[in-house]
């Protein structure tokens, strides 16, 4: 057995418009949208009878992906967009981005919330914390060149 590649990472969201919007803006693209729905899907996720509004959204290299869900049915039952950067489970997703400064400015006329302060790492990076739509949590790295 050999793992081949990471497909995308998840996350739900209330606001599937906006947050469509949010990660437009960031550059990635939508690769498409769908409804899920069936007894299949609820046997995949555990869940039952489900109907969920996916956007897959992909990134300019092609590489990786984010998969945004609205659950209509079953409801949203426990929220984590508040959860503090050292909480446990899944946090935040990180973007290279060319330019921090002028991706941080697009970002707030977008709702986008700087968490603490763009800092340097040694002479490699510049990054932050960014709390996006509906409180996601976004890195952003700038390498230093």
């Amino acid at each position: 057995m050999a793992l081949k590649r990471m497909d995308n990472v998840g996350i739900v969201v209330e606001d599937l418009e906006g947050t469509i919007g949010f990660f437009q803006e960031l550059g990635l693209e939508l690769e498409g949208r769908a409804t899920i729905e069936g007894e299949w899907a609820g046997r995949v996720t555990g869940l039952g009878d489900q109907r969920v509004d996916i956007a897959m959204m992909r990134t300019p290299d092609g590489h990786s992906r984010l998969e945004l869900s609205r659950f209509l049915t079953p409801p949203v039952i426990t929220d984590h967009r508040n959860a503090p950067v050292n909480s446990l489970g899944y946090l935040r997703v990180m973007f290279a981005v060319d330019d921090i400064d002028d991706t941080l400015e697009k970002l707030r006329n977008r709702g986008a919330q700087l968490v603490g302060e763009v800092v340097r790492y040694q002479d490699a990076y510049r990054l932050c914390y960014i709390r996006g739509p509906e409180g996601i949590l976004i890195g952003l790295a700038q390498e230093l060149h």
